[in-house]
């Protein structure tokens, strides 16, 4: 009987349990009405010039659909006439936000690229033309100002604070609808983004869409954390995915290009790549971490401090290198002219030195790597490969003064080694060994044992890589 009354009263508890439950769920009104004001609507206007009258054959200029042809038909040039130029205009919407009374606001740089016009609406449905006071493609923000005084302003947060699965809200104009309301939480930190190497974005399940870019991510207390960026999607709508640029980032980039209009970032001249577990293993590195170095650029701030291809940067000014995406957001924070020390993984132990920080130029166009012809069947070594010796013709081509050809990659092998790679040196267990000959090559194999990992040292193109493999045999 006493469990037939406990299950009882349990049962008139759960209506009571449920109500609880939903009044301990976010309420986001308060937050809307007091941050919405600051939120703006961003709409553009492009011109451009295109050649050529409109084909519309047999209708009256005054009649309406001429206005419809004119605008929808493809334009070419008349009989025996050359191209007439003629107007037309393109407009994009985003969203952006107040962070003074005197009309500075914050909005993506995507937003307002190439915009001859910029219109910006307030919450009250005042409208300003806006100008651009600076924009930085490399973290996609842009600084804009409008004439007009005591504007209501957002307050700012500290993303650092920030935890996965906290709540945060966004407000934008989505496909053009103003002041719209989307929530969701924190779905991961620090996010590297393909081609985005100056930015740990907040990476949230917020619904952003086309339009949102460029607005606040708000958290509980009403604080700007971030500015909606970029969305992961296979439909070019939202899909869960949602990622914000944290807004301390942002505001250190507003200082810049407020102040000296443009933004200086920090560089040491390598190109490197994350180290895996099988890298880490090879060079005798304790755990994977770190950024692996595959070129120094020669004359640069890194090469005159001692840095060397197949160093593992550890630590820089003091703060541990986790992940290589946390390398060039360090030394791009870092004010060009500053020495700083860094610590290095060589040969097995740590070294501490001292770069001299240069300034990060424009971005450069990777070269084109030609691809070789396969020569005809031979015998592949032990991993797969069929290698020559270098030519001095090769040499010359590759920059390199030692090293073997890939000739031949057999199906079986899986490492990402092609045919026309340079094997410059080989690294196990620590032990790094320049290569001279393809029969040393061989013959080095021949002594390292299965199932042992080690790494090939390449050279493709202009550029330098490290790719591990097992030393075993492949099956054929």
């Amino acid at each position: 009987m006493k469990a037939i009354r406990t299950l009882f009263f349990l049962a008139l508890l759960a209506p009571f349990t449920a109500i609880s439950q939903v009044r301990d769920l976010p309420d986001f009104t308060e937050l809307v009405e007091k941050q919405g004001p600051a939120v703006v609507n961003i709409s553009t206007m492009s011109e451009r010039r295109a050649g050529g009258s409109p084909q519309v054959p047999g209708i009256d200029p005054n009649d309406p659909f001429y206005e419809f042809f004119r605008r929808f038909i493809p334009r070419q040039p008349g009989p025996g006439q050359g191209p007439t130029p003629r107007e037309f205009e393109s407009r994009s919407l985003g969203s952006g936000f107040i962070i003074s009374p005197d009309g500075y606001m914050l909005t993506n740089a995507h937003v307002v690229n190439n915009a001859d016009e910029i219109t910006v609406k307030l919450n009250d449905k005042r409208e300003f033309r806006a100008r651009v006071i600076g924009a930085d493609t490399r973290t996609d923000l842009a600084v804009l100002k409008i004439d007009a005084t005591d504007l209501p302003t957002v307050r700012f947060g500290d993303p650092s604070k920030l935890k996965v699965g906290e709540w945060v809200l966004a407000i934008g104009s989505p496909f053009g609808f103003d002041n719209t309301v989307t929530a969701g939480i924190v779905s991961a930190k620090g996010r590297s983004l393909p081609q985005e190497n100056f930015v740990p974005f907040i990476q949230t399940d917020v619904a952003i869409n086309p339009g949102n870019s460029g607005g606040p991510l708000f958290n509980m207390r009403g604080e700007v954390v971030g500015i909606n960026s970029q969305i992961y999607s296979r439909t070019g709508g939202f899909m869960g995915l949602s990622f914000a640029i944290p807004i301390d980032v942002a505001m250190d980039i507003q200082k810049q290009l407020r102040t000296v209009g443009r933004v200086q970032r920090g560089r040491i001249g390598v190109v490197i790549q994350e180290v895996s577990r099988e890298l880490a293993e090879s060079f005798g590195l304790p755990k994977p971490a770190g950024a692996l170095v595959n070129s120094v650029e020669k004359g640069g701030p890194a090469q005159k401090a001692g840095v060397e291809v197949g160093d593992i940067i550890t630590k820089f000014d003091g703060r541990s290198v986790s992940s290589s995406s946390d390398l060039p957001r360090m030394v791009g924070g870092t004010k060009p002219g500053a020495k700083v020390p860094m610590e290095l993984w060589r040969r097995g132990g740590t070294r501490d030195i001292s770069v001299v920080v240069g300034e990060l130029p424009e971005d450069r166009v990777a070269s084109h790597i030609p691809t070789r012809a396969k020569p005809a069947e031979q015998p592949a070594n032990r991993l797969g490969f069929v290698v020559h010796d270098l030519t001095p013709e090769q040499r010359k081509e590759h920059k390199v003064n030692h090293g073997v050809v890939v000739d031949d990659v057999r199906p079986t092998v899986r490492a990402d080694v092609r045919a026309g790679d340079v094997i410059v040196a080989v690294t196990s267990r620590g032990q790094t060994t320049e290569l001279k000959s393809a029969e040393q090559f061989n013959k080095l194999l021949g002594q390292i044992e299965r199932n042992t990992t080690i790494t090939l040292h390449l050279r493709r193109g202009e550029s330098n890589l490290f790719v591990t493999i097992r030393g075993e045999t492949p099956r054929g």
